[in-house]
């Protein structure tokens, strides 16, 4: 038996059972005329209709289910959307949505996301592309630094490579203190925040940011840089356009999610490294052993152009520090991990700092004892050099094998950033730093919009830097090593405060401790020593975001705090009076004012006209429509000339004078206007009704209700008393505008829904429980009823989009109200800061047949109005 036919034969006893239980009780309905019985449960979304037939006991169950299968019914309140509401509706939507799923596959449901989590195997490779990656430039930058001071200084590389690699495991053993400390995730943004404060968390952030972005364009120009060198690329211009391509096609592949990304990675992460570690070998081998050379070979002359100072040794450290970028990566992806996630993350920090070290040694050895030259425009690069002498005669054929997978492992490396940079602008998002669109997960799971703004962000770099990765190299490891410092100091302050029941926190005290000094000593003197080289526009970048973070978070503070209408809380305080403007006594007009009159007797229509004729042609008509009614049902017209101002102006103002001699009544603006599929024809159709509700929309007293008439949709009936109203609420919690919003409509009429989509079961259960508590404070006549929709996919408008439809179609004999709270901005650069679902609902919703729609606007207070 299918899910369709056992849920027809389950609806059907309930419809059955319910009735005869309504038999039990006589009514006086006559032959044939149906009795429609639904449950309570807004989640019941069936029509059953006992139909009685011509002969007495002659009866039938009719079971009305909607034509799209959209939901699941998990209990009394709740729902879950199935897959057939992200299907498509238009050709243009069939269009995207069959491009969407070539480009990145079919959505992932989020119960699916323990599936998704990474193996130690791939989460070396897609976390540690990096820091590994990084030995193919980290040795060229201080080789280019210490050429200054003459091709004699250059074998102080291997010192500095050796004091690397020092802080390389002194930093891996103090974020392996972290890692079981913060299983969920312990990035230098949640340890400095949640131990040293705001300012601190918000400067790691931002610091790690920066060097996110950078990441990705150092890693991608310095990959395209061993093409260059392998095909001896010469043109800019190309470059720069192959680095721009790979970015993107980076980008593609992490919109596909992370384990995806993970298998894709790994095998060329391993073919890098085994490649490497075979480069090293058989270099050592026919340097020392074959060729007996010295440790420091001999160098092409190059004329000293400063002394060998401390400075100059310092700024070749900073240089080669780069290698370091990346190392957070693990102890910030914990979550990523399966489980045990601290163990195998762990782990896997352990192989990544013994592998770089490995790597990092090796290859500034063999560049040592060969005598490579850098050059400033790493073409050909240092690492090539190497393994252009090492592969050679039977191992030739390795030699174009290490170019590619250099430049595979130096692309795939940004994989870092876009496995870490969205997930800290997930954590910014949901603590209100940054957008809250860079909380939601995408289809795949993955955090599309971070991904999306990395991406950007990087291509701007990649351009204005023309792929030089020298250039982009002097910006580098600033910001990491902020956020190495501020991580480790949190670490210090966190044991403090546990040493009364950690055994073992003076220890790891001491460890963090030691890296927290270590990486301050190494940030001061990279922002000392690059500072004229570029590194000044990262330490005056931090300063900017921090402030850009703080200001985002006081705008969403003022949104929660000062956000207000004018509407009562209580549908009993609340006193309704409905405007409808209308331009003739069309078939629009009159449903508008019939639907009015169908929520209250206040209702007046209003129509501006500086044409006598046509005012006396629009009262004539309207008075002969009107005589249908008995006297108390007719409803009022006014006209009114407008003199020297515009229409629209006359308008406005008529409805603030009603506004200012009822100022305890509500002001709704019924407005008519012809179905129009796309929100470009309504605006060509009427730019004045357009016009008109921009203005509406920016008063804060203002209730303004679309009702659209559709040539081809049923019309409303001709009379008020015939209309049965239902309401629906979307809302996103129990706010004072949710609430606000649920009044309103519950002032109308009893049948209404608040909706709410949850994303995850946390949603679902903070919705519920906000519910309960708002049920202890209200009576039952202003109570409503409550339907939660699992959104397995995470979509939002979608399955409210299908929920509206399916009640629409299950009760077409009502006339079904959409009521949507919605913010409107006080500027222009703060639209991007609010996801405006409910615009997006409220256009859908206005090419839909038979669905009113009503806008409450919600302005922020103004300053006199706050306490």
């Amino acid at each position: 038996m299918g899910a369709r036919a056992r849920q027809e034969r389950d609806l059907r006893i309930m419809a059955e059972e319910n009735h005869d239980d309504s038999r039990r009780t006589p009514t006086s309905s006559p032959p044939n005329t149906p009795t429609v019985m639904n449950a309570d449960d807004p989640t019941y979304l069936v029509h059953a209709e006992v139909c009685k037939g011509s002969k007495p006991g002659n009866e039938r169950v009719r079971i009305v289910l909607p034509s799209r299968q959209a939901f699941r019914r998990l209990d009394a309140g709740r729902l879950e959307a199935t897959e057939a509401v992200q299907e498509p509706r238009t050709p243009a939507e069939r269009f995207l949505f069959t491009l969407k799923r070539t480009v990145i596959g079919a959505p992932i449901a989020t119960a699916q996301a323990e599936q998704e989590r990474l193996t130690k195997f791939k989460a070396l490779a897609v976390l540690s592309s990096d820091a590994i990656s990084s030995v193919a430039y980290a040795t060229e930058a201080i080789l280019l630094v210490l050429a200054a001071a003459g091709s004699g200084n250059l074998r102080y590389t291997i010192f500095i490579s050796m004091a690397i690699v020092a802080l390389l495991f002194i930093v891996a053993l103090s974020y392996r203190q972290t890692i079981p400390a913060y299983p969920n995730g312990g990035g230098s943004y949640i340890v400095a925040k949640d131990n040293l404060g705001t300012v601190p968390g918000l400067i790691a952030a931002a610091s790690l940011m920066v060097d996110y972005v950078l990441t990705v364009a150092v890693s991608v120009s310095s990959g395209v840089a061993a093409l260059a060198t392998l095909f001896n690329l010469q043109s800019i211009s190309l470059i720069v356009l192959i680095n721009v391509v790979l970015i993107i096609v980076i980008t593609m592949v992490n919109l596909r999610g992370v384990r995806e990304s993970g298998s894709i990675f790994a095998i060329p992460t391993y073919i890098f490294i085994f490649s490497a570690l075979l480069l090293i070998l058989v270099g050592i081998i026919k340097a020392f052993v074959i060729g007996h050379q010295p440790l420091i070979g001999a160098f092409p002359y190059i004329k000293a152009s400063e002394p060998l100072t401390l400075f100059l040794i310092l700024k070749a450290f900073a240089s080669g520090c780069s290698a370091m970028t990346g190392t957070e990566a693990i102890s910030n992806g914990v979550p990523a991990f399966k489980k045990p996630e601290p163990r195998n993350a762990a782990m896997t920090l352990t192989w990544m700092a013994v592998i770089l070290g490995t790597l990092f040694i090796g290859i500034g050895l063999l560049g040592l004892t060969y005598g490579v030259e850098a050059n400033a425009a790493s073409n050909p690069t240092v690492i090539g050099q190497i393994a252009h002498t090492v592969f050679n005669g039977p191992l030739l054929f390795m030699y174009p094998v290490f170019q590619f997978a250099t430049l595979i492992i130096l692309v795939l490396a940004a994989n870092t950033s876009y496995s870490d940079f969205p997930r800290l602008s997930s954590l910014l998002a949901r603590d209100h730093f940054l957008p809250h669109q860079f909380a939601f997960r995408g289809d795949r799971l993955a955090f599309t919009t971070g991904i999306i703004f990395l991406a950007i962000l990087s291509n701007i770099l990649v351009i204005a830097f023309k792929g030089n990765t020298t250039d982009l190299i002097s910006l580098y490891a600033v910001g990491v090593f902020i956020s190495f410092t501020l991580s480790q100091s949190g670490m210090v302050r966190h044991w403090w405060r546990l040493r009364s029941a950690h055994p073992g926190w003076l220890r790891s005290m001491l460890i963090n401790g030691l890296g927290a000094v270590t990486t301050l000593m190494v940030a001061v003197t990279i922002a000392s020593t690059k500072f004229l080289s570029g590194a000044w526009i990262v330490v005056a970048l931090i300063p900017i975001m921090v402030l850009t973070f703080l200001a985002i978070h006081h705008h969403y503070m003022k949104v929660e705090h000062e956000r207000t209408t004018e509407i009562p809380y209580s549908p009993q305080q609340i006193q309704q009076r409905l405007i409808v403007p209308i331009a003739t006594c069309n078939e629009a007009a009159k449903q508008a004012v019939t639907y009015a009159r169908s929520l209250t007797s206040q209702v007046v229509a209003v129509h501006i006209s500086n044409q006598p004729e046509r005012a006396n042609t629009l009262r004539t008509a309207w008075n002969q429509w009107q005589e249908h009614f008995a006297a108390r049902d007719q409803t009022q017209l006014e006209i009114i000339e407008p003199g020297h101002e515009p229409l629209l102006k006359t308008l406005l103002a008529y409805i603030d004078t009603t506004k200012l001699h009822h100022p305890a009544e509500t002001i709704t603006v019924v407005l008519p206007e012809a179905g129009e599929p796309s929100l470009i024809g309504r605006i060509l159709h009427n730019p004045t009704m357009f016009r008109l509700k921009i203005a509406l929309f920016l008063r804060p007293e203002i209730v303004v209700t679309n009702l659209s008439y559709h040539t081809q949709a049923p019309n409303l009936p001709t009379h008020q008393a015939h209309i049965t109203n239902r309401f629906i609420v979307p809302i996103a919690g129990f706010d004072r505008a949710a609430i606000q919003s649920l009044a309103y409509a519950r002032s109308f009429s009893h049948r209404v829904i608040a909706a709410h989509v949850a994303i995850d079961p946390q949603d679902a259960e903070h919705v519920h429980t906000q519910w309960n508590h708002l049920r202890e404070h209200i009576t039952m006549d202003e109570e409503s009823q409550l339907v939660v929709i699992d959104s397995p996919f995470r979509a939002l408008s979608r399955p409210l989009l299908a929920y509206i439809d399916a009640i629409n179609e299950l009760h077409p004999e009502d006339t079904l109200t959409v009521i949507l709270p919605e913010f409107v901005v006080e500027h222009w650069w703060e639209f991007p800061l609010h996801n405006q679902t409910a615009f997006h609902l409220k256009t859908a919703l206005l090419a839909r047949p038979g669905i009113v729609v009503t806008d409450i606007p919600q302005h922020l207070r103004k300053r006199g109005m706050q306490q």
